[in-house]
């Protein structure tokens, strides 16, 4: 019985692969950094030339459509695995927070670029649905009252996406370290309304309870 071999992959395919991934790798960093920074720059910083880039992204919007489709999926997946069906507004916003933590690159990258660039449709699409289920979570805590009521959830809502991205920039510069998160989601819910040690003890017992069942 004849047999073939499975297509190798060529050098040049590899070369390829490896400039994508490299180039989107450098992409992620340097919009994170700077959100106007430009393919030229992106380019010099990868160490591939311009026509390489454009070889992968005719442009700039194309290679942000790219970035904010990964990054997107990034946090969507995370998202859903700590999602609990029927959870309280601040376990749930705790999870929210710790979730969009652990892919700290994708998140801040997003934020700041939807800050810089309103006109961007597709970041604002991508973020658009953690958006309006923290806004959710938000509204229910206030009527149930363990979330401060003085200001519209949307408009709490986006004050505290700022301190999250503040939070996560200090993080990134390695002026202030929180490796898990814990502490930004206290600050969190402290800053939407709850008694900071509430806040602390909330955020603890979401961590010790997903560590008890990832250890199972």
């Amino acid at each position: 019985m004849q047999t073939t071999d499975r297509p190798r992959r060529t050098p040049q395919r590899r070369d390829a692969h490896s400039n994508h991934r490299r180039i989107l790798a450098t992409a992620r960093q340097q919009l994170r950094d700077d959100p106007d920074t430009s393919l030229g720059s992106i380019a010099k910083a990868a160490g591939v030339t311009r026509r390489t880039v454009y070889g992968h992204f005719p442009s700039r919007e194309a290679l942000v459509a790219d970035l904010t489709q990964e990054a997107g999926q990034a946090l969507q997946q995370a998202f859903a695995a700590v999602r609990i069906p029927d959870a309280d507004p601040v376990e749930a916003m705790a999870r929210m927070v710790l979730a969009a933590w652990a892919v700290g690159d994708q998140y801040r990258m997003l934020i700041s670029l939807g800050r810089r660039h309103r006109g961007e449709a597709a970041i604002r699409a991508t973020l658009a649905p953690a958006r309006e289920e923290a806004i959710a979570h938000i509204r229910r805590g206030q009527h149930q009252g363990v979330f401060a009521g003085h200001v519209p959830a949307p408009v709490l809502a986006q004050a505290l996406e700022a301190l999250m991205l503040a939070l996560a920039e200090e993080n990134a510069a390695s002026t202030w370290a929180d490796p898990t998160g814990e502490a930004a989601a206290t600050a969190f819910l402290v800053a939407a309304g709850v008694a900071p040690q509430a806040a602390a003890l909330q955020v603890q017992d979401v961590v010790r309870r997903d560590r008890a069942a990832g250890a199972g």
